[in-house]
């Protein structure tokens, strides 16, 4: 196979599919199902997040282009020359961190990668779960195919075995501060030398003994192998596209339950016109309108003379902005992984063309760490509208209808007992929200002194996801029960499912109970796919607005 020409590092490298013998355009809808394997193929263009989430499904597995194999050789070339050279090379022939200094002797480099495996294999506490560590293993394959690290085709082979054959590294959830995930990564490499243990099926397996049963060889490290399946920030990436694929989810549920309260609170719904978002074109908000027009499309609140408010509360009169700025910080926390997912990140790079290996600072990842940030604070900013419009539902000053929704009235609670619950839960997803990507201290004798905490801003988000999932939940309730209150003569599609959906899950409150388990069941109706999916469907091209793509959002139109 001939290295040239080699397209620059980075460039265009993620796939089409292939199955049953047919390669399907990468602007296509992803992956059909069906009896047969579905094969990813890894080096042509790039992915959305979509089309990550895709690839490491169960079952699924990823080969490699033509053109990626080309970019691999041609590195591994470089990395071969310099190996033998008296030009000193960061990890190559040189220590790593503080110990930049020490220089290698011939008879140390290979021996070195395997220590650097071992000994920098430092994560700690639970691990992540199988699908998230297997959206890793995915995500670190990717970015070798770049062609930037140099590794060895055979190593890189073997990682792309192990990801088919549903063998995934065991990798502890703590001990990265977002200058590269190398502690993390390094029990990817563990697994492929045949120490640390793997998921197989979601049990732990030690690696040597799953590696033998699926008929895999642990990897022999060669000059600058190691390295390059540590220095990555793919740990962070996995993560991140789990934690993305939730909050998307929980954002599309939010939206679509605010519109349910926009029928039990009967809010003007001109508040949603389209002159009014343009005039103002805040990047997410015009889309925002447009997803609560179709939520509330054939809704009563249209109909000629219906009793509304000139000027609701702001938690009903800012959906669009709030919702619409949700979206923007969104969009930016998706693109900003898209971008590390794609890209050749590696310390030093092999620049191929060039013959050279050049140190860098591609692994570092502020733009992930502030955008997850932003995210997380945009998740406290929506967690305010939902609690306020949950306060002003249960206030019959406001809606003109009975009491904390009590219909037997007197002494009776209703939903309002829920309002402490509310607190507490908007605390909570409000010190979520504390930004994570301020503080980092200094390690490797000083030699790292500036790191974004990357993976510390993404978990902290996916932690804001549950009491958020649980205020929404409230707000659901709250909503259900004033639409049934009001007894609007219908209700728009979209929220007819979802009002449905509800009262599947949760009888109306007739008289004083227990809401808390209310709350609990219908927090589980949201976790499920099925009631994202049938309000998506209903949404039509609006109910996209919160979701990962098949193409980068850079790409699209």
């Amino acid at each position: 196979m001939s290295p040239s020409p080699t397209p620059r590092p980075g460039a265009g490298r993620w796939c089409s599919e292939r199955r049953a013998g047919r390669t399907n355009p990468p602007r296509g809808e992803g992956p059909r199902e069906g009896s047969d394997v579905t094969t990813h193929v890894l080096g042509d263009v790039p992915f959305g997040l979509g089309l990550v989430e895709a690839a490491a499904r169960p079952g699924r597995r990823v080969t490699l282009s033509a053109a990626a194999r080309a970019r691999v050789a041609a590195a591994r070339a470089v990395v071969e020359r310099h190996a033998g050279g008296d030009e000193p090379v960061y990890g190559l022939n040189t220590g790593l961190g503080g110990n930049l200094a020490y220089r290698l002797t011939p008879g140390e480099v290979e021996a070195f990668q395997v220590q650097l495996v071992r000994g920098r294999s430092i994560g700690v506490g639970e691990p992540f779960p199988e699908p998230v560590a297997r959206l890793m293993l995915l995500c670190r394959i990717v970015g070798l195919a770049a062609g930037g690290s140099g590794i060895s085709p055979a190593v890189l082979d073997l990682l792309v075995a192990m990801f088919d054959a549903g063998l995934t590294p065991v990798i502890p959830g703590r001990g990265s501060i977002g200058a590269a995930d190398l502690g993390l990564c390094a029990h990817i490499g563990l697994a492929a030398i045949g120490r640390g243990e793997v998921f197989v099926g979601g049990a732990r397996r030690p690696a040597a003994e799953a590696l033998a049963e699926a008929g895999l060889a642990p990897a022999r490290l060669a000059a600058k192998d190691g390295l390059a399946i540590l220095n990555s920030s793919a740990v962070s990436c996995g993560h991140a596209v789990a934690v993305l694929r939730d909050w998307a989810d929980l954002a599309l549920l939010s939206a679509a339950v605010a519109a349910l309260s926009c029928e039990g609170y009967a809010a003007n719904p001109r508040i949603f016109d389209p002159r009014l978002a343009s005039a103002r074109p805040a990047r997410g908000q015009e889309r925002a309108a447009a997803l609560f027009r179709a939520a509330l499309d054939g809704s009563a609140l249209h109909a000629p003379g219906a009793a509304r408010s000139v000027q609701d509360a702001l938690s009903f009169r800012t959906l669009a902005p709030v919702v619409g700025t949700a979206l923007a910080a969104f969009e930016a926390a998706v693109e900003s992984v898209e971008t590390e997912v794609n890209a050749a990140a590696d310390n030093p790079l092999v620049l191929a063309d060039d013959g050279l290996i050049l140190s860098t600072a591609n692994f570092h990842t502020p733009a992930i760490a502030l955008a997850f940030d932003a995210l997380a604070i945009a998740g406290a900013q929506l967690a305010t509208g939902v609690a306020w419009r949950a306060a002003k539902m249960l206030d019959a000053r406001m809606t003109g209808l009975p009491r904390y929704l009590s219909p037997v009235g007197g002494a009776s609670a209703g939903l309002n007992a829920l309002g402490k619950t509310a607190a507490a839960l908007h605390a909570e997803v409000r010190l979520k929200a504390m930004p994570a990507s301020l503080d980092a201290l200094p390690v490797s004798d000083g030699v790292e002194d500036h790191a974004p905490q990357t993976p510390l801003t993404i978990r902290k988000l996916g932690e804001q996801l549950e009491p958020l999932r649980m205020l929404v939940a409230i707000e659901a309730l709250v909503a259900a029960q004033a639409v049934d209150l009001r007894a609007p003569p219908h209700l728009a599609p979209v929220t007819r499912i979802l009002h449905a959906a509800m009262r599947d899950a949760v009888p109306r409150l007739d008289e004083d109970r227990e809401t808390g388990p209310d709350v609990d069941r219908v927090v589980a109706l949201m976790r499920g796919p099925e009631l994202v999916g049938r309000l998506r469907a209903a949404l039509g091209d609006a109910g996209n607005a919160f979701d990962l793509r098949m193409t980068p959002i850079r790409g699209q139109a």
